[in-house]
């Protein structure tokens, strides 16, 4: 246990750092909370159009969409450590590798800390003003109990996959000149595969169908249509599965090539 308090020294510190920014937590949570009414009307625009062929019940979409913004921070592969990158592309790596630590495990902790932060700053306002709207554009409380612990569950656990995946991202950029391609590429392609653009029911079933079994599905999609109700039974313990081993899976491969990419560095200069 005792080796693993210099990580949480890095967890804290990153933490108290992210604190210091609330002004942006305010303006981010205003664009934010606009940005999910824009969306409830567009889909509740949908749903009048034509309900019998809308996937999911309204309230549970309008549900899914307040969570997805109020906990954006923590799970958009945008968000990302800029810090990282540029340590690795300047080559102020070289003043990590001297330290008496993981490389993998100090980045891991102060992403973690840095996701929690931001969105811990947005999510309790932005919850509050969706908890008063009108209907039917109001956040509806869990469907029950045991889906809301399952909630709290799999957030966390999206939250793990989302930042074992960043560390991916982080770890090819030391195989690139420049990693800004590798950004581009993959927040595009993860913010449409884990229904960050829209919820992965709305798409077409073969497609949907492959999308549940990538990673990507269990860092948003999870938890947020459990919370409705919307995931239950035997497809929702899928998810919960799912989520659990590409976790697994996305940490050991990280940490494989995390090695792998320690061992070719040279930093260039005195």
């Amino acid at each position: 246990m005792r080796k693993y308090k210099k990580y949480l020294s890095f967890f804290r510190l990153q933490f108290n750092m992210g604190l210091q920014y609330r002004v942006a937590a305010v303006s981010g949570m205003v664009t934010q909370t606009l940005w999910g009414l824009m969306e409830c009307l567009a889909f509740w625009a949908f749903h009048e159009t034509d309900s019998f062929a809308y996937p999911m019940a309204f309230s549970a979409t309008v549900s899914y969409i307040w969570l997805r913004e109020a906990f954006m921070s923590a799970f958009a592969t945008w968000y990302a450590d800029g810090d990282i990158f540029d340590n690795i592309v300047n080559g102020g790596i070289a003043y990590e590798l001297c330290r008496p630590v993981s490389i993998y495990n100090m980045w891991f902790s102060k992403t973690v800390a840095r996701r929690i932060v931001a969105a811990g700053l947005r999510c309790i306002p932005l919850l509050t003003v969706a908890f008063v709207l009108p209907q039917p554009f109001r956040l509806s409380l869990p469907v029950n109990l045991p889906h809301f612990i399952l909630f709290v569950v799999t957030l966390f656990l999206g939250l793990g996959v989302t930042v074992a995946f960043c560390m991916v991202t982080y770890i090819l950029a030391f195989f690139t000149v420049s990693p800004e391609g590798l950004r581009v590429f993959f927040t595009s392609m993860v913010d449409f595969l884990s229904g960050a653009m829209i919820p992965i029911p709305f798409m077409p079933d073969g497609v949907r169908e492959v999308i549940e079994l990538l990673p990507f599905a269990g860092m948003l999609n999870v938890p947020l249509r459990i919370y409705s109700g919307d995931l239950a039974g035997a497809a929702m313990m899928r998810g919960i599965g799912l989520q659990c081993f590409w976790f697994a899976v996305l940490i050991a491969f990280g940490k494989l090539l995390c090695k792998a990419a320690e061992r070719r560095i040279v930093v260039q200069g005195g």
